[in-house]
């Protein structure tokens, strides 16, 4: 179950990609919001919207239900060697 809901993310990501939504993430890479649904930590209020979600720098998905919607974003590492 956990590998379908993975690939519904990655599908969702793409589509928003290709749609522009994904530049309503302000200052997020896509990649930054590829959060697996399980993993979520909550990042908003009840009814927030996306546009309040992105403003506090999370990431925000409503196409899964019972899980956070407004999360908080994988932090992306550096590497330096």
């Amino acid at each position: 179950m956990e590998t379908r809901a993975l690939w519904l993310m990655l599908l969702v990501v793409l589509v928003a990609g290709s749609s522009g939504i994904a530049a309503d993430y302000v200052g997020l890479s896509p990649s930054q919001c590829m959060v697996p649904a399980n993993v979520r930590v909550d990042c908003g209020y009840p009814s927030v919207t996306s546009e309040q979600c992105n403003n506090r720098g999370c990431c925000f998905d409503s196409s899964i239900p019972n899980v956070p919607w407004c999360f908080k974003p994988l932090q992306e590492t550096e590497c330096t060697f």
